[in-house]
């Protein structure tokens, strides 16, 4: 998992070249003029799904993988909450949609919490189990930005 934001000094030459590549389209793009909706940048290898949240309680939403997608997920508007921790293989998968490549988990253990507020971005690999959308005090409204990588193309 990375955590940095768009404004801040992050050497992103150090990432490979398609992470290198997300970031900049998430630098160089207004997503609060744009329509919620997938925005194609390789085919089916690599889109962005802009769209519109409400956070809600932690205990609301369950933690999240993906087997064949890295997701990049930036706010460009609002603030959330995410919880992270590593995917050891011990933790049950409670709803699978694989056709959307998303798992859902019960209990995970060793979660930990950033607050990801306007420009920040986290990129989660599929070893990382993710838990988006949690409010900070109260629920909130969020544009947020999801570019989603074929782990393939690293």
């Amino acid at each position: 998992m990375i955590y940095s934001s768009i404004y801040g000094a992050d050497d992103i030459s150090k990432y490979p070249q398609v992470i290198q590549e997300a970031i900049e389209y998430l630098k160089s793009n207004d997503f609060t003029t744009m329509e919620p909706g997938t925005y194609v940048m390789k085919g089916k290898d690599m889109y962005a799904l802009v769209m519109d949240i409400v956070t809600s309680p932690v205990e609301d939403k369950k933690p999240e993988t993906h087997k064949q997608y890295i997701d990049v997920q930036f706010v460009a508007a609002g603030v959330e909450k995410l919880g992270f921790t590593t995917d050891t293989g011990n933790y049950s998968i409670i709803d699978a949609k694989e056709e959307n490549d998303i798992y859902f988990y019960g209990t995970i253990e060793n979660e930990s919490f950033i607050i990801s507020e306007k420009g920040c971005y986290s990129i989660f690999f599929p070893s990382d189990i993710h838990r988006p959308a949690c409010m900070v005090l109260e629920p909130a409204k969020v544009r947020k930005v999801v570019v989603k990588i074929n782990k393939d193309l690293i």
